[in-house]
């Protein structure tokens, strides 16, 4: 589990492809390696990648076929940077939210536009996930934790303060971005949970607006 708060930028320094699956070298530049056991898991780009092998400057990763098609990380080329968080102890201050590593799908930056001091950014999530996107609520962008200040269907925007374009990849961010989303995990258990005994049957993947609406939870 993370945080959301990013610890350092890293850059891609390999890529080694292995049979339909890719291993990878990160560089981790300030990070600090020294509690890093083989077996440990790093956030990176968002995606909770178990440390194989640690170099001394960074570490290496394997990541699957399936990680490869969900996420960013097919699309990643040497010099590339990343956001870096390792996984979060007892100890660790909560200072973003509850974050799996786990990546629910591709976003896109759709404008950047300054204003004040900050940056704000609309980007465009894939339509399965837009439920899960609420107004003030939280969601995970690369690995870092943001907030949401607008929606408009699947497109929402984030108002990014100078510390945060400073310590992670966001300044890198331009109009056709890719970028790794994760949604707020309370609001996938709570899609579950309602669901109830119909969480069971197949095909039960989710809420539709049938549901909703035969359970007085929607109305047309």
């Amino acid at each position: 589990m993370f945080t959301g708060i990013i610890e350092a930028i890293g850059t891609i320094a390999e890529l080694q492809p292995k049979g339909g699956d890719l291993r990878v070298r990160v560089k981790t530049g300030k990070l600090d390696l020294a509690d890093v056991q083989l077996g440990d898991s790093i956030a990176t780009n968002g995606v909770c990648l178990t440390v194989v092998d640690l170099p001394g400057d960074g570490y290496w990763a394997d990541v699957s076929s399936e990680t490869l098609a969900v996420t960013t990380v097919g699309g990643w080329k040497l010099g590339d940077k990343v956001n870096l968080e390792k996984a979060l102890t007892p100890q660790t201050r909560l200072g973003g939210h509850i974050v799996s590593g786990h990546v629910d799908g591709i976003g896109e930056v759709v404008w950047r536009k300054s204003e004040a001091r900050a940056e704000r950014f609309r980007l465009r999530a894939p339509d399965n996930l837009a439920k899960y996107i609420a107004h003030k609520g939280s969601i995970t962008v690369d690995g870092t934790s943001l907030t949401v200040n607008a929606i408009d269907g699947a497109e929402f925007e984030l108002t990014i303060v100078p510390h945060t374009l400073q310590e992670t990849v966001m300044d890198s961010y331009r109009a056709g971005t890719r970028v790794n989303l994760e949604v707020d995990l309370i609001a996938r258990y709570l899609e579950r949970l309602l669901l109830g005994d119909k969480a069971a049957e197949p095909q039960s993947g989710g809420l539709t607006v049938e549901f909703l609406a035969q359970h007085g939870f929607y109305k047309a």
